[in-house]
């Protein structure tokens, strides 16, 4: 592994683990590689088995509990983290939800309590993990989240998690422009199309999936472990000037007209 690519001392956090499939696994795998020091957090008990197996699979990994819902669940693993490993390097923002109910049908039936889950979930929760590690991140960092080309092209089914991706690449900018200062970097991944377990709630994935391969211009789909490459690179010393940025990796699908 390059030098350029060398996180070795440096600390990953590192939310949305759920199984094999998650991107977040194929982010934690890429770091892992390069050498950091991983905390993961899962989001409850009842997920707490699956994670953990991952995490164990990633030599010195530990594993944390956190529902991002909850500011004091936020702050306590917070408090751990600073505990067991100190400074914090590097934070991944792999969360996104909406009842499954909104993601098929009319756009015109989201409820309130649908738009409001998918937007707190999915989007304030950046904002609050990253005033948590901000504090930790002594010696700058990079903080990235996941988002969708659906945040500015209408893609059926996508609906209201559409929305909450606008938003989420929105807040990206805003942090970026306010952490700045702080030698801290924000930036989203935009991932084509990859069948983790939120997406599996969207009605025609598999219909989107192929849609994409065939359109691309690398005709295919894109999978966990690219997308953790991207990941790598914007941790690592290459991307120290890049912040408030969405980076594609889908394969070019979002060049196309048609």
């Amino acid at each position: 592994m390059s030098d350029l690519f060398n996180l070795t001392g440096k600390t990953a956090v590192i939310f949305g683990l759920a199984n094999k499939r998650s991107i977040a696994w194929g982010i934690a795998t890429r770091l892992h590689q390069a050498g950091a020091k991983l905390a993961i957090c899962y989001q409850n008990e009842r997920m707490k088995a699956e994670a953990q197996g991952l995490i164990d699979e990633l030599e010195g990994a530990v594993g944390f509990q956190c529902d991002v819902s909850s500011d004091a669940e936020i702050d306590a693993v917070f408090q751990s983290i600073h505990a067991q490993f100190g400074v914090v390097h590097v934070l991944v923002h792999a969360v996104a939800y909406a009842p499954a109910n909104e993601l098929k049908g009319s756009f015109l039936n989201t409820t309130r309590e649908g738009f409001k889950t998918a937007m707190e979930i999915s989007v304030y929760s950046l904002i609050a993990v990253s005033r948590a590690a901000a504090p930790l991140m002594t010696e700058g960092g990079s903080i990235m989240t996941l988002s969708y080309y659906a945040a500015e092209k209408v893609v059926p089914n996508y609906n209201v998690m559409a929305v909450a991706k606008a938003g989420l690449e929105s807040t990206v900018r805003y942090l970026a422009a306010g952490l700045g200062e702080q030698n801290i970097r924000v930036n989203a991944i935009s991932a084509g199309p990859i069948k983790t377990l939120a997406a599996r709630g969207v009605g025609d994935l598999s219909e989107m999936m192929r849609s994409h391969a065939a359109r691309a211009p690398l005709h295919r789909n894109v999978d966990q472990l690219e997308v953790g490459g991207t990941a790598l690179w914007l941790a690592s010393d290459l991307a120290t000037a890049v912040t408030g940025e969405t980076v594609y990796v889908d394969c070019g699908y979002n060049i196309m007209g048609f």
